[in-house]
C-alpha cells in the first residue's frame, strides 16, 4: 500500500467531502415525519397482532381448559 502524506490525505479528505450531497431542510423534515408515520403505523398493525393472537389463545385455552 502506498503512503501519502498528510497534507495529501488532508487535500483528499477535502476533496471527498466537497462532493457530498447534503439534504435540504424540507427534504430532511420531510424524511423525519414519513419516518414517524411509519413507525406508528407498524406500532399499531403490531398492537393489532398481539390482540387477535392473545385472543386466539384464550379461546383456545378456554375450550381445553374448561
Amino acid at each position: 500500500m502506498a503512503t501519502t502524506n498528510p497534507i495529501q490525505f488532508i487535500q483528499q479528505v477535502r476533496a471527498e467531502v466537497a462532493k457530498i450531497v447534503w439534504p435540504t431542510r424540507r427534504e430532511t423534515f420531510l424524511t423525519t415525519v414519513m419516518v414517524f408515520i411509519m413507525a406508528a403505523l407498524t406500532a399499531v398493525f403490531f398492537a393489532i397482532v398481539d390482540l387477535l393472537i392473545r385472543g386466539g389463545l384464550q379461546v383456545v385455552l378456554g375450550f381445553f381448559g374448561s
